[in-house]
């Protein structure tokens, strides 16, 4: 089995969601998780999802959308996840490619994110795009202030440097179908490298739909094809690969396990 560690169900319309979710499972991805991009999205997944077993979400605020709410308190990220579907944080982070909010912004959102993660003792999802210096200090200045938290690094498509910075504090590194793109040989050499206990895989569907349906919308069940080249890159069957996988995504998103 396979889980997509990260997508966005709410995306598709409520006449999709259904084909989409059984296409999923047709392509042996068994688990999904949706995740939370505003505080007033993010309040109305639960109920969304709570009638599969199989789904689950976060809560957080995404980047783009640092600026256009005050900046949840960390406690009031924590009193979201007291809902059994919720098993994290996020997306949270910093993104300067489409800089939609002023950095300091996305800065303060970002912190407040990793207060809540660890205030929740749920992990992070962290949004980095051409932002891996101030996410690698952010980080470290957090873990030095307050203590060590769970997080990943979700749809990864940054430095190696910043891929080492989130290893060596415990993080766990996730690949979409970015990993399968023609031009992405230097993202398939960090993704070998990894340790195999930090490695997942994500769609961040309905965007980044990998090789052979690069340009079109994306789906949870899509992410069999960037799993099967990790396994290539690996030299690991998909059987196995999907078994290590998912035993990473129990063990950060433990939640899921209880």
């Amino acid at each position: 089995m396979l889980i997509d560690s990260h997508c966005h169900l709410d995306y598709f319309t409520p006449m999709e969601r259904p084909d989409v979710l059984a296409r999923a499972a047709a392509a042996g991805v068994g688990e999904m998780v949706t995740i939370g991009t505003t505080m007033a999205q993010s309040q109305g997944l639960p109920a969304l999802i709570e009638a599969h077993e199989n789904l689950w979400c976060t809560v957080g605020v995404h980047p783009h959308h640092a600026a256009e709410a005050p900046i949840p308190a960390p406690e009031a990220l924590v009193a979201l996840t007291l809902h059994p579907k919720v098993i994290g944080i996020g997306e949270s982070g910093l993104d300067y490619f489409y800089d939609r909010a002023p950095r300091d912004v996305q800065g303060e959102n970002f912190r407040a994110h990793i207060r809540g993660a660890r205030l929740a003792g749920l992990p992070l999802a962290i949004h980095a795009r051409d932002a891996d210096a101030d996410i690698a200090r952010i980080l470290r200045e957090e873990r030095d202030d307050g203590g060590a938290f769970a997080f990943l690094l979700h749809c990864f498509s940054s430095s190696r440097a910043l891929a080492e910075t989130a290893l060596e504090m415990g993080g766990y590194v996730s690949f979409s179908g970015i990993l399968t793109f023609p031009r992405s040989n230097e993202l398939r050499v960090i993704a070998r490298d990894v340790p195999a206990e930090r490695l997942l895989v994500e769609t961040d569907a309905p965007y980044l739909a990998p090789v052979p349906f690069r340009g079109k919308r994306n789906e949870p069940g899509h992410v069999v094809h960037t799993a099967k080249v990790l396994a290539e890159l690996r030299g690991l069957a998909p059987e196995v690969l999907a078994a290590l996988t998912t035993a990473n995504f129990r063990r950060l998103f433990a939640k899921t396990a209880a």
